[in-house]
């Protein structure tokens, strides 16, 4: 079945009531038929639910769903993106192990790499996405895993798949892609030769803002290894996040269609602007990046980055000016979101960290929602001209004093 309908019709079987919509497995745990069936269970041999931090029909039809829509053999779910990304890493690699990854990362990822791992013996070096051809030489003998993700967040850099696949075949390497900014709607890091893709759920794929999640899909015999690892630490997705996620990822394709045409139509129209420079998007032809890009991702994607002329003092009176878009940390949603990377997101980085991935100091991004495009380019253009006039902000604060 095409996408689509894999992501509608994707669902587990009918109960006792014979219901429409699969509805909520809210147990922690579950009965067996006599103890020959609990032991059989416990030892692998027959499938069945034991325990919702094993396993949910709930969880279960979320990553099966997911499975299908990134072509993975199996997968898992966790409680949250971050999650996802610390269990695909831990659950495979040990003591002495290396990991070779792009610099341009989440701040939490970077974070688990510079200020976790060493404590554990697990060693990284990050390579320059714009030099390919270094990056075979930076693999050392005890290189197990490339990580990645591919549009970066937040500087929406693009890491050639084809290449890192074969690199990765060519050294027996587990090559693991973070694909959050994409979704499987928009690139299948499988079919350029991932073994492992990693989603934090929490964005598009719940899409409203509504609940947190993570997700790891891949080979069989690495998710088999990962789940053994998960299972004991626990990181588990509760039943009812994973049928919020499940039906979320019904209408995946449609909210994708529109956040990219909304983000390439608004990052068409800044390109240009005044009063901003270094307008980035993956499908801007001014994207250095933007034939690997359309070759990888079927659009472009919901998150667009500009840099406010003005410095980071310009750059806060445009963000405190905005009267509709949100302004979080989150990203994915139906309503456009805003945030500053340099000094949340990305805030534990040093300054020559950020500014080696590109994070200026009065750099924005923005996640396109679903509104008007009108009125979202309204509340982007009024913000700027009040930051130029130096306006007081518009902004409500719904904090009082107690």
């Amino acid at each position: 079945m095409n996408f689509e309908t894999e992501a509608i019709r994707t669902q587990l079987d009918n109960a006792l009531h014979r219901e429409h919509s699969v509805p909520l497995f809210l147990t922690s745990s579950f009965t067996f038929a006599d103890a020959e069936e609990a032991r059989a269970m416990f030892n692998d041999e027959i499938q069945g639910s034991i325990y919702s931090r094993y396993s949910n029909p709930n969880t279960d039809e979320f990553v099966t769903k997911l499975c299908r829509l990134e072509k993975a053999e199996d997968g898992i779910a966790t409680a949250s993106g971050m999650s996802a990304m610390f269990t695909s890493m831990v659950g495979l690699l040990s003591s002495g192990d290396h990991i070779l990854a792009s610099r341009a990362l989440f701040g939490s990822t970077h974070q688990l790499l510079t200020k976790f791992f060493p404590k554990w013996g697990i060693e990284h070096t990050y390579f320059n996405l714009h030099r390919p051809e270094k990056w075979e030489s930076l693999i050392q003998p005890n290189t197990k895993m490339i990580f990645i993700e591919t549009p970066s967040n937040p500087g929406l850099d693009i890491v050639d798949l084809e290449v890192l696949g074969q690199l990765a075949e060519k050294h027996n390497l587990i090559l693991n892609v973070d694909n959050c900014f994409a979704t499987p709607y928009l690139q299948n890091p499988i079919e350029y030769g991932a073994h492992l893709v990693t989603h934090s759920a929490t964005k598009y794929i719940d899409g409203q803002g509504r609940t947190l999640g993570g997700a790891i899909v891949g080979k069989k015999e690495l998710i088999e290894e990962v789940r053994a690892f998960a299972r004991n630490s626990g990181p588990a997705l509760s039943p009812f996040n994973a049928w919020l996620l499940s039906k979320s990822l019904e209408t995946l394709s449609i909210r994708m269609e529109k956040h990219c045409q909304n983000a390439l139509e608004i990052a068409r129209y800044l390109e240009n602007h005044d009063e901003l420079e270094q307008v980035k998007y993956p499908f801007l032809e001014s994207h250095p990046q933007y034939e690997l890009a359309r070759k990888q991702m079927r659009l472009g994607g919901g998150v667009v980055t500009f840099v406010v002329k003005g410095g980071l003092e310009r750059a806060t009176s445009f963000l405190d000016n905005l009267k509709m878009l949100s302004l979080t940390a989150n990203l994915g949603d139906t309503r456009s979101t805003v945030t500053h990377p340099a000094s949340t997101t990305h805030r534990k980085l040093t300054e020559d960290e950020r500014a080696k991935v590109g994070i200026a100091p009065a750099l924005v991004r923005i996640s396109v929602g679903l509104e008007n495009v009108n009125d979202i380019l309204a509340d982007i253009e009024q913000a700027l001209q009040a930051s130029k006039n130096k306006k007081p902000n518009g902004r409500i604060s719904h904090i009082t004093d107690r």
